[in-house]
Protein backbone atom coordinates (compact mmCIF):
# COMPACT_ATOMS: atom_id res chain seq x y z
CA UNK A 1 0.00 0.00 0.00
CA UNK A 2 1.34 3.36 -1.11
CA UNK A 3 1.53 5.60 1.76
CA UNK A 4 0.91 9.45 0.29
CA UNK A 5 4.15 12.09 0.88
CA UNK A 6 3.62 15.06 3.41
CA UNK A 7 3.08 16.96 0.53
CA UNK A 8 0.45 14.60 -1.35
CA UNK A 9 -1.04 14.92 1.78
CA UNK A 10 -1.23 18.83 2.74
CA UNK A 11 -2.89 18.98 -1.38
CA UNK A 12 -6.29 18.98 -0.19
CA UNK A 13 -6.38 21.00 2.54
CA UNK A 14 -4.39 23.49 0.96
CA UNK A 15 -7.50 23.27 -1.75
CA UNK A 16 -10.45 23.78 0.78
CA UNK A 17 -11.98 27.45 0.46
CA UNK A 18 -10.36 29.40 3.06
CA UNK A 19 -10.42 32.86 2.07
CA UNK A 20 -12.63 35.57 3.82
CA UNK A 21 -12.61 38.13 1.31
CA UNK A 22 -13.03 37.91 -2.51
CA UNK A 23 -12.78 40.60 -5.79
CA UNK A 24 -14.20 39.83 -8.82
CA UNK A 25 -13.10 42.02 -11.78
CA UNK A 26 -15.79 42.07 -14.47
CA UNK A 27 -13.93 42.61 -18.09
CA UNK A 28 -16.75 42.45 -20.20
CA UNK A 29 -18.21 45.17 -18.09
CA UNK A 30 -14.96 47.35 -18.61
CA UNK A 31 -14.87 47.11 -22.46
CA UNK A 32 -18.63 47.85 -22.25
CA UNK A 33 -17.60 50.93 -20.66
CA UNK A 34 -15.40 51.90 -23.51
CA UNK A 35 -17.47 51.37 -26.38
CA UNK A 36 -19.83 53.63 -24.29
CA UNK A 37 -17.36 56.02 -23.87
CA UNK A 38 -15.71 55.77 -27.72
CA UNK A 39 -19.25 56.43 -28.63
CA UNK A 40 -19.95 59.33 -26.13
CA UNK A 41 -17.02 60.77 -28.06
CA UNK A 42 -18.27 60.81 -31.74
CA UNK A 43 -15.21 60.69 -34.40
CA UNK A 44 -12.52 60.90 -32.02
CA UNK A 45 -10.39 57.96 -30.66
CA UNK A 46 -11.11 56.94 -27.50
CA UNK A 47 -7.29 55.54 -25.53
CA UNK A 48 -7.74 54.06 -22.19
CA UNK A 49 -6.07 55.09 -19.10
CA UNK A 50 -4.66 52.08 -17.18
CA UNK A 51 -2.16 53.59 -14.70
CA UNK A 52 -2.50 52.54 -11.13
CA UNK A 53 -2.63 49.01 -12.21
CA UNK A 54 -5.43 49.19 -13.62
CA UNK A 55 -7.13 51.49 -11.09
CA UNK A 56 -6.69 48.70 -8.51
CA UNK A 57 -8.02 46.18 -11.13
CA UNK A 58 -4.87 44.65 -12.87
CA UNK A 59 -3.07 46.60 -15.64
CA UNK A 60 -2.48 43.91 -17.93
CA UNK A 61 -5.81 42.07 -17.45
CA UNK A 62 -7.62 45.29 -18.14
CA UNK A 63 -5.43 46.18 -21.10
CA UNK A 64 -6.21 42.91 -22.47
CA UNK A 65 -9.78 43.11 -22.44
CA UNK A 66 -9.58 46.80 -23.58
CA UNK A 67 -7.04 45.52 -26.63
CA UNK A 68 -9.76 42.90 -27.67
CA UNK A 69 -12.66 45.79 -27.72
CA UNK A 70 -10.77 47.74 -29.87
CA UNK A 71 -8.35 50.24 -27.74
CA UNK A 72 -4.92 50.81 -29.49
CA UNK A 73 -3.57 53.95 -27.01
CA UNK A 74 -3.20 53.70 -23.00
CA UNK A 75 -1.88 55.99 -20.61
CA UNK A 76 0.34 55.05 -17.55
CA UNK A 77 1.71 56.95 -14.77
CA UNK A 78 5.51 56.02 -15.19
CA UNK A 79 8.16 53.94 -17.20
CA UNK A 80 7.68 51.12 -14.85
CA UNK A 81 4.49 50.96 -15.80
CA UNK A 82 4.90 51.91 -19.18
CA UNK A 83 7.09 48.67 -19.63
CA UNK A 84 4.46 46.12 -18.13
CA UNK A 85 1.94 47.36 -20.46
CA UNK A 86 4.20 46.80 -23.51
CA UNK A 87 5.07 43.24 -22.51
CA UNK A 88 1.10 42.78 -23.17
CA UNK A 89 1.20 44.58 -26.16
CA UNK A 90 4.06 45.32 -28.66
CA UNK A 91 1.87 47.09 -31.21
CA UNK A 92 0.18 49.77 -28.83
CA UNK A 93 0.52 53.49 -28.16
CA UNK A 94 1.47 53.97 -24.69
CA UNK A 95 1.89 57.66 -23.26
CA UNK A 96 3.87 58.18 -20.14
CA UNK A 97 1.55 60.63 -17.92
CA UNK A 98 4.59 61.33 -15.09
CA UNK A 99 6.84 62.54 -18.01
CA UNK A 100 10.67 62.38 -18.45
CA UNK A 101 11.97 61.46 -15.45
CA UNK A 102 15.86 63.07 -15.92
CA UNK A 103 17.81 60.59 -17.54
CA UNK A 104 15.26 58.23 -18.25
CA UNK A 105 15.50 58.80 -22.05
CA UNK A 106 17.01 55.66 -22.83
CA UNK A 107 14.65 53.31 -20.61
CA UNK A 108 11.71 55.25 -21.96
CA UNK A 109 13.21 54.76 -25.70
CA UNK A 110 13.95 51.14 -25.24
CA UNK A 111 10.33 50.09 -24.58
CA UNK A 112 8.88 52.47 -27.35
CA UNK A 113 7.34 54.68 -25.11
CA UNK A 114 5.70 58.30 -25.13
CA UNK A 115 6.65 60.71 -22.61
CA UNK A 116 4.35 63.17 -21.72
CA UNK A 117 6.47 66.37 -22.26
CA UNK A 118 5.30 69.26 -19.81
CA UNK A 119 8.31 71.43 -19.08
CA UNK A 120 10.99 72.83 -21.95
CA UNK A 121 13.61 71.23 -19.57
CA UNK A 122 12.02 67.95 -20.80
CA UNK A 123 11.20 68.88 -24.31
CA UNK A 124 15.15 69.65 -24.25
CA UNK A 125 16.08 66.58 -22.65
CA UNK A 126 14.24 64.38 -25.46
CA UNK A 127 15.19 66.60 -27.98
CA UNK A 128 18.75 66.02 -27.74
CA UNK A 129 18.42 62.15 -27.17
CA UNK A 130 16.49 62.51 -30.11
CA UNK A 131 19.52 63.57 -31.91
CA UNK A 132 21.99 61.36 -30.13
CA UNK A 133 19.93 58.06 -31.81
CA UNK A 134 19.59 59.86 -34.69
CA UNK A 135 15.69 59.21 -35.26
CA UNK A 136 12.80 61.19 -34.46
CA UNK A 137 11.37 59.74 -31.08
CA UNK A 138 7.89 60.14 -30.56
CA UNK A 139 6.13 62.41 -27.40
CA UNK A 140 3.41 64.36 -26.02
CA UNK A 141 3.32 67.65 -25.14
CA UNK A 142 1.26 68.61 -22.54
CA UNK A 143 -0.21 72.55 -21.85
CA UNK A 144 -1.33 73.14 -18.35
CA UNK A 145 -4.52 75.30 -18.85
CA UNK A 146 -5.69 75.59 -14.88
CA UNK A 147 -4.62 72.61 -12.83
CA UNK A 148 -1.26 73.77 -12.36
CA UNK A 149 0.09 70.67 -11.65
CA UNK A 150 2.06 69.61 -14.43
CA UNK A 151 2.14 70.69 -18.23
CA UNK A 152 4.16 74.05 -19.61
CA UNK A 153 2.45 77.77 -19.40
CA UNK A 154 0.12 78.34 -22.31
CA UNK A 155 2.75 81.36 -22.93
CA UNK A 156 5.56 79.03 -23.40
CA UNK A 157 3.69 77.34 -26.43
CA UNK A 158 5.87 78.90 -28.94
CA UNK A 159 9.01 78.07 -27.41
CA UNK A 160 7.87 74.51 -27.22
CA UNK A 161 7.33 74.12 -30.53
CA UNK A 162 10.55 75.51 -32.22
CA UNK A 163 12.09 73.15 -29.08
CA UNK A 164 10.51 70.35 -30.09
CA UNK A 165 11.50 70.03 -33.60
CA UNK A 166 13.80 67.50 -33.18
CA UNK A 167 11.10 64.91 -32.53
CA UNK A 168 8.16 63.65 -33.76
CA UNK A 169 5.38 65.65 -31.21
CA UNK A 170 2.68 62.58 -31.81
CA UNK A 171 -0.42 64.65 -29.38
CA UNK A 172 -0.89 68.05 -27.58
CA UNK A 173 -2.64 67.27 -24.28
CA UNK A 174 -4.11 69.29 -21.70
CA UNK A 175 -6.15 68.16 -18.54
CA UNK A 176 -9.37 69.41 -16.95
CA UNK A 177 -9.80 70.46 -13.59
CA UNK A 178 -13.55 69.99 -12.38
CA UNK A 179 -15.10 68.80 -15.77
CA UNK A 180 -17.45 66.72 -13.54
CA UNK A 181 -19.23 70.20 -12.66
CA UNK A 182 -20.68 70.68 -16.82
CA UNK A 183 -21.73 74.28 -15.84
CA UNK A 184 -18.60 75.79 -14.38
CA UNK A 185 -17.40 78.26 -16.20
CA UNK A 186 -13.47 77.34 -15.88
CA UNK A 187 -14.54 74.18 -18.40
CA UNK A 188 -15.00 76.87 -21.18
CA UNK A 189 -11.97 78.90 -19.88
CA UNK A 190 -9.72 75.89 -20.03
CA UNK A 191 -11.10 74.94 -23.62
CA UNK A 192 -10.24 78.31 -24.44
CA UNK A 193 -7.08 78.16 -23.51
CA UNK A 194 -5.75 74.94 -24.94
CA UNK A 195 -7.05 76.11 -28.29
CA UNK A 196 -5.23 79.40 -28.19
CA UNK A 197 -1.80 76.76 -28.31
CA UNK A 198 -2.96 74.61 -30.71
CA UNK A 199 -2.35 76.40 -34.14
CA UNK A 200 1.49 76.35 -32.94
CA UNK A 201 1.29 72.48 -33.50
CA UNK A 202 -0.93 72.64 -36.64
CA UNK A 203 -0.93 68.95 -37.74
CA UNK A 204 -0.83 67.50 -34.40
CA UNK A 205 -3.67 65.54 -32.77
CA UNK A 206 -4.86 67.27 -29.33
CA UNK A 207 -6.95 65.45 -26.36
CA UNK A 208 -8.42 67.21 -23.61
CA UNK A 209 -11.34 64.76 -22.19
CA UNK A 210 -11.06 62.71 -19.14
CA UNK A 211 -13.90 60.98 -18.23
CA UNK A 212 -16.35 63.53 -17.45
CA UNK A 213 -14.66 66.33 -20.09
CA UNK A 214 -16.15 62.91 -22.75
CA UNK A 215 -19.55 64.26 -21.84
CA UNK A 216 -19.03 67.99 -21.42
CA UNK A 217 -21.82 69.90 -23.46
CA UNK A 218 -19.25 71.68 -25.35
CA UNK A 219 -17.87 67.79 -26.70
CA UNK A 220 -13.90 69.05 -26.25
CA UNK A 221 -13.32 65.80 -28.01
CA UNK A 222 -10.81 67.03 -29.93
CA UNK A 223 -8.73 64.14 -31.67
CA UNK A 224 -8.78 61.96 -28.95
CA UNK A 225 -10.11 60.92 -25.37
CA UNK A 226 -8.85 59.52 -22.41
CA UNK A 227 -11.19 58.04 -20.16
CA UNK A 228 -10.04 56.40 -16.59
CA UNK A 229 -12.31 56.67 -14.09
CA UNK A 230 -15.48 56.09 -15.75
CA UNK A 231 -13.77 52.85 -17.89
CA UNK A 232 -13.87 50.72 -14.44
CA UNK A 233 -17.58 51.99 -12.83
CA UNK A 234 -17.26 55.66 -11.79
CA UNK A 235 -19.41 58.06 -12.55
CA UNK A 236 -18.62 60.58 -14.63
CA UNK A 237 -21.33 62.64 -14.20
CA UNK A 238 -21.73 64.48 -10.79
CA UNK A 239 -25.23 63.80 -9.00
CA UNK A 240 -26.52 62.53 -12.76
CA UNK A 241 -27.45 58.42 -12.77
CA UNK A 242 -24.11 56.50 -13.49
CA UNK A 243 -24.22 55.66 -17.34
CA UNK A 244 -21.36 52.69 -16.29
CA UNK A 245 -21.86 49.44 -15.69
CA UNK A 246 -19.83 48.20 -12.30
CA UNK A 247 -16.50 46.01 -12.59
CA UNK A 248 -15.67 45.48 -9.44
CA UNK A 249 -17.57 43.07 -7.04
CA UNK A 250 -16.71 43.14 -3.58
CA UNK A 251 -17.43 40.62 -0.82
CA UNK A 252 -16.54 39.32 2.33
CA UNK A 253 -17.33 36.55 4.34
CA UNK A 254 -19.59 36.64 7.64
CA UNK A 255 -17.23 35.23 9.87
CA UNK A 256 -19.13 35.35 13.47
CA UNK A 257 -22.62 36.33 14.20
CA UNK A 258 -23.90 37.25 17.76
CA UNK A 259 -26.71 39.09 19.62
CA UNK A 260 -25.98 41.92 22.30
CA UNK A 261 -28.01 43.88 24.73
CA UNK A 262 -28.98 48.02 24.66
CA UNK A 263 -26.17 49.54 26.24
CA UNK A 264 -23.51 46.82 24.91
CA UNK A 265 -20.31 48.27 22.33
CA UNK A 266 -18.97 47.20 19.86
CA UNK A 267 -14.78 47.40 18.53
CA UNK A 268 -12.05 50.09 19.68
CA UNK A 269 -12.70 52.45 22.14
CA UNK A 270 -16.21 51.71 22.04
CA UNK A 271 -17.29 53.86 19.45
CA UNK A 272 -20.45 52.99 18.89
CA UNK A 273 -23.24 51.28 21.65
CA UNK A 274 -26.17 49.78 20.87
CA UNK A 275 -29.50 51.30 21.82
CA UNK A 276 -31.46 48.16 21.39
CA UNK A 277 -31.41 44.76 21.36
CA UNK A 278 -28.79 43.88 17.94
CA UNK A 279 -27.79 41.33 16.03
CA UNK A 280 -24.40 41.78 15.04
CA UNK A 281 -21.86 39.54 12.79
CA UNK A 282 -18.54 40.27 11.63
CA UNK A 283 -16.99 39.94 8.42
CA UNK A 284 -13.24 39.16 7.46
CA UNK A 285 -12.25 42.42 5.71
CA UNK A 286 -10.89 45.39 7.14
CA UNK A 287 -8.72 48.78 6.77
CA UNK A 288 -5.20 46.29 5.46
CA UNK A 289 -7.63 45.18 2.63
CA UNK A 290 -9.02 49.11 1.28
CA UNK A 291 -12.01 49.53 3.41
CA UNK A 292 -11.26 53.17 4.58
CA UNK A 293 -11.49 53.54 8.17
CA UNK A 294 -12.95 56.63 7.77
CA UNK A 295 -16.37 54.28 6.41
CA UNK A 296 -17.27 53.94 10.40
CA UNK A 297 -19.81 55.58 11.33
CA UNK A 298 -20.05 58.54 13.42
CA UNK A 299 -22.09 61.68 14.87
CA UNK A 300 -24.06 63.26 12.10
CA UNK A 301 -21.97 60.41 9.96
CA UNK A 302 -23.72 57.48 7.67
CA UNK A 303 -21.56 54.51 8.19
CA UNK A 304 -20.45 52.36 5.47
CA UNK A 305 -22.92 49.21 4.23
CA UNK A 306 -23.40 45.90 3.16
CA UNK A 307 -25.71 43.90 1.74
CA UNK A 308 -26.93 41.15 2.86
CA UNK A 309 -29.64 38.95 1.54
CA UNK A 310 -30.41 41.71 -0.21
CA UNK A 311 -30.98 44.28 3.18
CA UNK A 312 -28.37 47.20 3.43
CA UNK A 313 -26.62 46.74 7.02
CA UNK A 314 -24.83 49.37 8.47
CA UNK A 315 -21.01 49.39 9.87
CA UNK A 316 -20.90 49.65 13.66
CA UNK A 317 -18.10 50.17 15.69
CA UNK A 318 -14.39 51.13 14.12
CA UNK A 319 -13.47 49.56 11.23
CA UNK A 320 -10.21 47.72 11.69
CA UNK A 321 -7.35 45.99 10.64
CA UNK A 322 -9.14 42.53 9.32
CA UNK A 323 -12.73 43.02 10.78
CA UNK A 324 -15.63 45.26 9.83
CA UNK A 325 -19.05 44.81 12.27
CA UNK A 326 -22.42 44.97 10.78
CA UNK A 327 -26.02 45.23 12.05
CA UNK A 328 -27.63 42.69 10.35
CA UNK A 329 -30.71 42.49 12.79
CA UNK A 330 -32.87 43.70 9.80
CA UNK A 331 -31.19 40.74 7.82
CA UNK A 332 -33.13 37.58 6.92
CA UNK A 333 -31.62 35.09 9.76
CA UNK A 334 -30.22 32.42 6.99
CA UNK A 335 -28.13 35.13 5.37
CA UNK A 336 -26.75 36.75 8.08
CA UNK A 337 -24.91 33.47 9.45
CA UNK A 338 -21.74 32.20 9.65
CA UNK A 339 -19.77 31.07 6.81
CA UNK A 340 -22.46 33.23 4.32
CA UNK A 341 -20.85 35.97 1.84
CA UNK A 342 -21.90 40.08 2.17
CA UNK A 343 -21.51 42.43 -0.87
CA UNK A 344 -19.60 45.75 -0.12
CA UNK A 345 -19.15 47.19 -4.09
CA UNK A 346 -21.49 45.55 -6.66
CA UNK A 347 -24.46 46.47 -8.55
CA UNK A 348 -26.38 47.85 -5.29
CA UNK A 349 -23.51 49.71 -3.48
CA UNK A 350 -21.08 51.33 -6.13
CA UNK A 351 -17.61 52.98 -5.51
CA UNK A 352 -19.19 56.72 -5.65
CA UNK A 353 -21.30 55.33 -2.70
CA UNK A 354 -19.00 53.91 -1.17
CA UNK A 355 -16.32 56.63 -1.06
CA UNK A 356 -19.13 59.20 -0.21
CA UNK A 357 -19.70 57.37 3.28
CA UNK A 358 -16.06 56.95 3.35
CA UNK A 359 -15.97 60.87 3.25
CA UNK A 360 -13.13 59.89 0.10
CA UNK A 361 -13.10 59.61 -3.67
CA UNK A 362 -13.66 56.50 -5.19
CA UNK A 363 -10.50 56.29 -7.17
CA UNK A 364 -9.13 56.20 -3.84
CA UNK A 365 -11.58 53.00 -2.92
CA UNK A 366 -10.48 51.46 -6.47
CA UNK A 367 -6.34 51.60 -6.16
CA UNK A 368 -6.76 50.67 -2.45
CA UNK A 369 -8.14 47.37 -2.88
CA UNK A 370 -6.10 45.36 -1.02
CA UNK A 371 -3.92 42.08 -2.09
CA UNK A 372 -5.64 39.84 0.67
CA UNK A 373 -8.68 39.15 -1.56
CA UNK A 374 -9.02 36.02 -3.78
CA UNK A 375 -9.37 37.20 -6.84
CA UNK A 376 -10.90 36.59 -10.02
CA UNK A 377 -12.12 37.63 -13.11
CA UNK A 378 -15.28 37.18 -15.29
CA UNK A 379 -15.63 38.05 -18.78
CA UNK A 380 -12.57 38.20 -20.38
Amino acid sequence: MRIASPAEAEAPARAAPAETGRLTVDLAALAANWRLLRAQGGKADCAAVVKANGYGTGLEPAMRALLAAGCTTFFVADAAEGERARAVDGAATIYILDGLVTEAAARVAAARLRPVLGSLAEIDEWAAFSRTAGRRLEAAIHFDTGMNRMGLAIGEAAEAAGRARDFAATLVMSHFLCAQWAGDPRNARQIAAFEAARPLFPSVPASMANSSGIFLPQRPHFDMTRPGYALYGGNPLCGAPNPMRPVVRLQARILAARDIVAGESVGYDAAWVATRPTRIATIGAGYADGLPVSASGGPGKPPGEAIVGGVRCPFVGRVSMDFVVLDVTEAPPAAARRGEWVELLGETIGVDELAKRADTIGYEILTRLGARYAWRYVGG
